[in-house]
């Protein structure tokens, strides 16, 4: 039966512009199961190139070549990784075993494409090594044998898949005299048992020892002779290597490819594992910089829920102050009037129950300063506030920076020392509380009485009331702020008082007592409003977290940055990788890898690249971490950073990700390689 039929083929190589090479002209020959061919000539005779023609390595021909009846012309790439696969075992010159790999590994690996079980995969190549003599070299590398030894195990990684045809090139051109015998005798066994060997040499004593030589020169047959002297083995010891059961599917699965990039990454574990550092250093930055955002608005938050009451709504008009449009105008009735109907209208759009009315809107000024009110102080002494140029006391009344009306959320929780004002009282800041102590030069600041002078709009004098200080207040984001607090009600008395409207009174800010449901459903409308703001404290805190939140993006982008920057060194490092494995990649194509296979590989290498970075990275940050909080701690006494558990699975996935997009390119190109080109790469 005729295993190969080759009719009139033709093979052209390109030179030029326009201009070919014929490395092979109008070939016609027959080959069957059970001969030991020899094919002879010179280098550059063409006989190679044949060899690969017939093997599925190379497809731009012209004529025919027919496998048991199967046209190989103008087959699929797919169709023939199959054919290469199942039918045909190669053998070369230089072995071409994969360096890294075990011996048994090298032999299996043509199973492991195929998808077959990892038990029936070491028992098939046990089986065969051991006949072969190597049953003592099974998880050796290459390196550790001697040539004889390599081209038997490139012999078994050619049989390991039982196929019909093996394809020798110069299989005994790098073995000394013994050697070669050994290695023919072998080559000869398999051709007794059935199979078609067809070996490439330029020897002449290779092809004495054959049952055929066909003599190839200048492209063309020149001879095709039967040996008569030729007489088949009287004993086999080569073991028959029944079909195995593979998968309908047969496909390297992500499991034995994620194997084989984990041996090809341990193989050069110093440079990848430097690699992996590189870009951990990036995963790093990116789990600070999240830890550094969410600490901080963390932080804040803890801060401004320390000085707000969530079952307060606090609203006032917009301003343009410099200090964060905390200075507002005063609400006329009908800006009011318009205020509630705008609550109300988005409180029964959202289905809330609770409405707003006048009765549940409680008066007060967010700053005096600003708003048609002047107010200043001095002591009952005539002691000035501020000294003079030279630093000494003055006398007479000096203005102060900022007075606040009392928010109805601060309570004794927020006390640092002393009492809540009330009338005819008043409480500093920590910043005016040093102040007065550097003043009065005591340390008894609580309880001292200062003179408030009022100059109001409506009222043509000012008006002055001796008023007492009760305590300190903790206002924390605003505590270095020279201010004082008054009460509302206390100051309103003292205006209506000295002859003015209590209708004309400049209310500014109104507070809103409510569920934390109602109230968080306000203040966020409020918030979002283009014509109201919250409280001075929400305020500062909504600052205080965009400028938080413009930092973390600041530095969350120069993260990114790094991980730019890693991903191209990935790129890089894959791509040389990609060419110094050239030979590697024409190897697993000769045995059946397809292009989809080749990726698959390479897009392990990536992921396990990725996963290492990431791995490595968390580890570095968790220390990290935990030497900024010590220091930070030690400096502020607090520190703004929070580790969230789901931090590393989102720094561990963006390692992932990373590292496999930069891999994209190189796994396609290597997946891209010509077989041919690729097995003549040194």
């Amino acid at each position: 039966m005729k295993e190969i039929e080759i009719k009139h083929v033709y093979k052209h190589y390109p030179v030029g512009n326009k201009e070919k090479f014929t490395a092979l002209t109008d070939i016609n020959v027959c080959f069957k199961k059970g001969e030991l061919v020899s094919i002879v000539g010179e280098s550059g005779s063409g006989k190679s190139t044949l060899m690969n023609l017939i093997g599925g390595l190379d497809s731009q021909f012209e004529g025919d070549i027919f496998v048991e009846g199967e046209n190989l012309r103008g087959k699929p790439d797919k169709m023939l990784d199959k054919y290469r696969k199942n039918k045909v075992g190669f053998v070369f010159q230089s072995f071409n075993l994969i360096p890294h790999l075990s011996i048994l590994d090298n032999v299996t690996i043509a199973l492991t494409l195929s998808n077959v079980s990892p038990e029936e995969k070491v028992e098939k190549a046990t089986a065969i090594l051991t006949r072969l003599g190597l049953e003592n070299q099974l998880k050796r590398k290459p390196n550790q044998l001697s040539g004889g030894q390599k081209q038997r195990v490139a012999i078994a990684r050619a049989l390991i898949n039982d196929p019909d045809i093996i394809l020798a090139d110069e299989p005994t051109g790098a073995l000394d005299s013994g050697t070669s015998a050994q290695i023919l005798e072998i080559m000869k066994e398999i051709a007794d048992e059935g199979k078609l060997v067809i070996m490439v040499t330029h020897s002449e004593k290779i092809a004495s020892v054959s049952s055929r030589v066909v003599e190839i020169s200048d492209g063309k047959i020149i001879r095709d002779q039967k040996n008569k002297a030729y007489k088949k083995s009287k004993k086999i010891n080569i073991p028959k290597i029944e079909k195995s059961q593979r998968s309908q599917n047969q496909r390297l699965s992500v499991r034995s490819a994620v194997r084989l990039a984990f041996h090809n990454m341990w193989a050069s574990k110093t440079k990848n594992f430097l690699m992996a550092f590189g870009v951990a250093i990036s995963i790093v930055a990116l789990i600070i910089m999240l830890a550094f955002g969410s600490g901080l608005d963390q932080y804040i938050a803890d801060v401004s829920q320390n000085f707000t009451n969530p079952n307060i709504v606090t609203i006032a008009k917009k301003g343009d102050d410099i200090i964060g449009a905390f200075l507002h105008d005063p609400f006329t009735k009908q800006e009011k009037q318009q205020l509630i109907e705008e609550l109300n209208t988005a409180l029964e759009e959202n289905d809330y129950d609770y409405r707003v009315s006048e009765e549940s809107l409680m008066p007060g000024f967010s700053s005096i300063t600003g708003m048609g009110i002047n107010l200043s102080f001095a002591f009952p002494d005539g002691t000035q506030f501020l000294p003079d140029e030279q630093g000494q006391p003055q006398t007479g009344i000096t203005e102060v920076s900022y007075i606040y009306t009392t928010p109805p959320y601060y309570t004794d929780v927020n006390l640092i020392e002393g009492s809540m004002s009330g009338e005819n009282e008043v409480m500093l800041t920590p910043a005016a509380y040093s102040i007065f102590k550097q003043l009065l030069g005591t340390e008894q600041v609580v309880g001292q009485k200062i003179i408030l002078t009022v100059q109001m709009n409506g009222i043509d004098s000012p008006f002055t009331a001796e008023v007492t200080i009760t305590g300190v207040v903790d206002t924390s984001v605003i505590q270095s702020v020279l201010a004082m607090y008054v009460d509302f009600d206390f100051l309103k008395s003292m205006a209506t008082e000295n002859g003015l409207d209590a209708d004309s009174f400049p209310e500014t800010t109104y507070y809103i007592d409510t569920d934390v449901e109602t109230a968080a459903f306000l203040n966020d409308y409020i918030m979002s409003s283009a014509k109201y703001s919250g409280s001075i404290e929400e305020g500062l805190t909504t600052m205080f977290s965009e400028m938080s939140n413009t930092i973390s993006i600041a530095l969350t982008i120069i993260a990114c940055i790094s991980l730019v920057v890693s991903a191209i060194m990935i790129l890089v490092v894959l791509y040389i990788s990609v060419s110094e494995r050239t030979k590697e990649i024409g190897v697993l194509k000769s045995i059946g890898a397809r292009r989809k296979d080749i990726r698959l590989i390479f897009t392990s290498e990536s992921f396990l690249v990725g996963l290492l970075s990431g791995i490595v990275g968390i580890i570095l940050a968790v220390a990290i971490y935990g030497i900024f909080v010590a220091v930070l701690s030690g400096l502020l006494g607090f520190a703004p950073l929070s580790l969230k558990w789901y931090y590393f699975l989102i720094a561990l996935g963006v390692s992932i990700a990373v590292s496999m997009l930069s891999g994209l390119y190189p796994s396609n190109k290597a997946s891209k390689l010509d077989p041919v080109e690729s097995l003549r790469h040194e």
